[in-house]
């Protein structure tokens, strides 16, 4: 405590502080340690949340290209009706008319045929965009999970040097080489 002003810790700063002065090597090696897992937990947290975010940009573009399908298939459904309307026109006429519908049926049926195979286009992207969605979300939980078991490793870590306990440290080594292991198949996209 300096001679002004008053300094408080928490008792894992204090156990921290204590060991460091001491020259205990276990709290030297758990404080490493629990450093290691700390920068690990940070670029688990980092990832988790970056392919969370190409999850949910791929749903985005899933929805788009849905709604985008939808209207296609709507058009497609209208031309449908312009087609019937025209084989109703041209089955009650005779002559120049007759021929005008003729046209107008040939016509639609050509549009529609542009208008499904774009449609269909659009709900391959849309069903695409999902499948990238759900793999990504995939690797997400994968992260997140690596994440909790580090902060567990961390907090494992801390109760070893308040307790002494070296049992509880190879826990937390245990629990932390999981989460490098968890962490790793979400790297390679398992």
């Amino acid at each position: 405590m300096s001679q002004d002003h008053f300094h408080v810790h928490g008792p894992h700063d204090h156990e921290m502080e204590h060991a460091v002065h001491s020259g205990d090597p276990l709290a030297g090696r758990i404080a490493m340690m629990t450093a290691i897992f700390a920068t690990i937990g940070a670029l688990f947290g980092y990832m988790a949340g970056a392919t969370q975010n190409d999850a949910l940009l791929s749903k985005n573009e899933a929805a788009i290209r849905t709604l985008e399908a939808s209207d296609q298939w709507n058009f497609y459904q209208a031309k449908s009706s312009k087609q019937n309307l025209a084989e109703l026109g041209a089955t009650l006429t005779t002559g120049e008319p007759q021929a005008r519908y003729l046209q107008e049926i040939e016509r639609y049926k050509k549009e529609k045929d542009e208008i499904m195979t774009a449609a269909k286009k659009l709900e391959d992207a849309g069903k695409e965009a999902n499948k990238k969605s759900a793999a990504a979300m995939h690797v997400h939980h994968r992260w997140a999970q690596a994440m909790t078991l580090i902060q567990i490793a961390i907090a494992l870590a801390a109760i070893t040097i308040l307790t002494r306990n070296k049992a509880i440290g190879i826990g937390a080594v245990c629990v932390g080489i999981v989460s490098i292991a968890i962490g790793g198949l979400a790297f390679v996209h398992v």
